[in-house]
């Protein structure tokens, strides 16, 4: 910077080299545009930080389950502060970031906009997403928990399907023996025709399960109906997700359905039949009435008592194979615990965030834009200061400049020509010389200027 004080030093400054020229004349056209841009920031800066505001205040009044006056005041309370803040805050990095020069000092200002943007996030812009998603994001809740009581429900009913279809391997088991007993009624085993110990122990089987599969074969309509109710159920839970009407009103009648469903999958479980038909066949070898041998002759008895163990281990054979079936049932994956858990919407858009992607970045948006405004700031205001490097003040001076300084040059100068005498410093008197014993007497001031005589040579 020139010093004012050394007038010979500046007028002897090279002049500007033409590219110093094009520098100094693009650093006062951005100049320019930037006194233009600030004219309208601030007001631009306050829109955006009342919008937010406005948003934060839905986004709360959704958190606050009281709707008295005071909650209406604290939710106004807090959307009045995050907008003051985020106002300040800009306000503070649009001015100071772009001025300061140092590298540290920017990456100072750096890491407090990075602090300051996570706080507006955590303070403001995911009550912002709530409020524009909310509605959206509890619904997509809804829906999800609709998927998932209906993957419960068919794999609760398919659990049950398997069950009845041991029915068939009972059947299968209990024809066997029926057949094996009309072989012995005929004396195609032991060679006793007739209904004797062996045929009473063939049919003996051959009716517990006939009974077995009576009772599995009573539960087939329960499931089925059990499987129809829980499918009603659903429908009406799918229709809840996408009514028109508030969502809070809709998840009560939604819980509700929730709970009757959650009852229907409990039943289906509990009419499974692979535990049935478990202790059944293991009690199918280990529970024999053995008939006392009627044979005529020792002969016969002998032959009977043989058939009977023949029979016997047909029959362990036969149970161990229903008994893996039933096992093979109980082994499948049971169907899965849904419990639907009521959820406000500030949960919900964080739970589902990436479903609303374009939500939350408006939300984020809205708070950090000004933040694209501080690094256009910084930018510009580098250029300005390239364009100027190495040139004195005096050389970037304007035309108008120029003018209205000289116009206040001729002020200062009129102002000080119209200062009143008195006021004005004297200049100091001269000593007056010494007068010889023969020369005239001064004037007095009280002598008329006439009387005065002249005086030879000059004063100084």
């Amino acid at each position: 910077m020139t010093d004012p004080t050394e007038p010979a030093e500046a007028a002897h400054r090279p002049r500007l080299t033409r590219a110093e020229a094009r520098g100094v004349a693009h650093a006062r056209e951005l100049e320019d545009h930037v006194s233009w841009l600030e004219t309208f920031s601030g007001t631009a800066l306050g829109v955006l930080s009342v919008a937010s505001g406005i948003y934060t205040y839905l986004g709360v009044s959704s958190l606050l389950e009281d709707n008295g006056a005071m909650s209406v005041f604290a939710a106004i309370a807090y959307s009045v502060a995050v907008s003051v803040g985020i106002f300040v805050f800009w306000s503070y990095l649009m001015r100071l970031f772009p001025a300061v020069r140092s590298a540290g000092a920017r990456i100072g200002l750096l890491v407090a906009m990075g602090v300051g943007s996570l706080a507006i996030v955590a303070m403001s812009s995911w009550l912002n997403a709530a409020a524009l998603a909310g509605s959206a994001a509890v619904e997509q809740h809804l829906a999800k928990t609709v998927q998932d009581y209906q993957a419960s429900l068919e794999r609760a009913h398919e659990v049950a399907l398997s069950g009845q279809a041991l029915e068939r391997d009972v059947a299968r088991v209990r024809q066997s023996f029926a057949d094996l007993s009309e072989q012995e009624a005929e004396g195609g085993l032991s060679g006793l025709a007739g209904r004797g110990a062996v045929f009473r122990v063939l049919r003996q089987k051959s009716e517990e399960l006939a009974a077995l599969q009576e009772q599995i074969s009573s539960q087939t309509p329960l499931v089925e109906q059990a499987f129809a109710e829980g499918n009603v159920v659903l429908s009406r839970m799918r229709a809840l997700t996408v009514e028109q009407g508030s969502v809070e009103a809709r998840s009560v009648e939604f819980s509700e359905a929730a709970v009757r469903l959650q009852g229907l999958i409990t039943r289906l479980r509990q009419l499974s039949v692979a535990p049935l038909v478990e202790r059944a066949a293991q009690d199918l070898s280990a529970s024999v009435v053995l008939p006392e041998l009627d044979g005529g002759t020792e002969e016969s008895r002998g032959s009977q008592q043989a058939t009977i163990t023949s029979v016997l281990d047909v029959l362990a054979s036969r149970a161990e194979t229903l008994e893996s079936a039933a096992q093979n049932v109980q082994d499948m994956a049971p169907a899965a615990e849904v419990t639907y858990t009521p959820i406000s919407s500030a949960d919900a858009v964080i739970l589902y965030a990436r479903n609303f992607v374009p939500s939350w970045a408006g939300a984020i948006a809205i708070d950090l834009l000004p933040a694209v405004l501080v690094f256009i700031l910084a930018v510009t205001h580098s250029a300005i200061r390239a364009g100027r490097e190495g040139t004195g003040i005096e050389d970037s001076l304007t035309l108008a400049e120029l003018r209205a300084a000289m116009a206040a040059l001729r002020d200062m100068d009129g102002a000080m020509q119209s200062m009143p005498a008195a006021t004005a410093p004297a200049p100091p008197a001269a000593p007056e010389p010494a007068r010889a014993p023969d020369a005239p007497e001064p004037p007095r001031e009280d002598r008329p200027v006439s009387e005065v005589k002249p005086m030879t040579g000059t004063r100084p």
